[in-house]
């Protein structure tokens, strides 16, 4: 590589924006993330689906978006690392607070900070009822309690402590429950994506993972850092962190997202 090829590459890393979700779940992803970007980029943190949103206007070039939008931008993105937030059973974080029986939901509030959980609320619907419900968006500042949909939609930490909505919803979902009650099989929410399929930058793919690896290493301090501030003893916070979610991303996580993605398209979801 020639002189000017090189001070090209210098360039395009450094000017590479990164974006990830603001949820406790990526924590371990971003331990360290900004840091490491010094001189090749910058991070920013947004709700899930305002990053989906800023990647598809290009104001990204990288981020931990919802899975829904890679499948729903298959052509333009790429997946880039196997870092991404998994799980295998219950999530904990993301559920459908009910009002009325399951089977009798005719309407679903939908939390607007979420676009892969709506998707797979509905799949989930569709695949033991056979039927969609109308979709009822709710402002992300407001409670579940204000919609009055038949069932609503939650993510992220709010979700995380169902009970507290016992007085006005008498039954919840945990999502990657039911998905792995359906198919037995683990569902992505969330992986690191490029906006170009020609993206192949290793130095940022490497900081990416080794972000990841690094987390994984300090869930103390991650831990010690974030209970509190979102509500957690630091037993519920490391019992979410290290059993609930998984953040490496193999072969069968792949084949989740695959039926994901088939469920998905049957439905016109895509």
């Amino acid at each position: 590589m020639n002189s000017q090829e090189l001070n090209s590459d210098s360039r395009q890393t450094s000017t590479t924006r990164v974006g990830a979700v603001a949820y406790l779940n990526t924590k371990p992803l971003i331990y360290g993330l900004d840091d490491r970007l010094k001189g090749f980029g910058s991070l920013h943190l947004e709700l899930p689906s305002r990053l989906a949103t800023q990647m598809h206007q290009g104001k990204l070039d990288v981020g931990l978006i919802p899975v829904v939008e890679y499948l729903r931008n298959r052509s333009e993105y790429r997946l880039i690392s196997d870092a991404g937030i998994a799980c295998q059973g219950p999530v904990w974080s993301v559920r459908v607070l009910f009002r009325v029986p399951p089977e009798q939901v005719k309407t679903l509030g939908t939390d607007e900070g979420s676009r892969t959980s709506v998707a797979l609320s509905q799949v989930l619907f569709a695949s033991r009822f056979g039927k969609l419900p109308e979709l009822v968006p709710f402002p992300i500042g407001s409670s579940p309690q204000d919609c009055r949909a038949d069932a609503v939609l939650v993510i992220g930490d709010r979700a995380m402590n169902p009970e507290r909505y016992r007085s006005d919803f008498f039954l919840d979902w945990d999502l990657g429950e039911q998905w792995f009650a359906l198919t037995g099989l683990p569902f992505i929410f969330a992986m690191w994506v490029a906006r170009s399929p020609a993206f192949d930058d290793p130095k940022i793919i490497r900081l990416l993972e080794s972000s990841r690896d690094a987390g994984l290493e300090n869930i103390d301090e991650i831990i010690a850092n974030y209970s509190a501030s979102y509500g957690l003893t630091d037993q519920a916070c490391r019992e979410y962190l290290t059993h609930y979610l998984k953040f490496q991303i193999d072969d069968a996580e792949l084949q989740g997202l695959g039926q994901f993605a088939n469920r998905c398209a049957a439905l016109g979801l895509l």
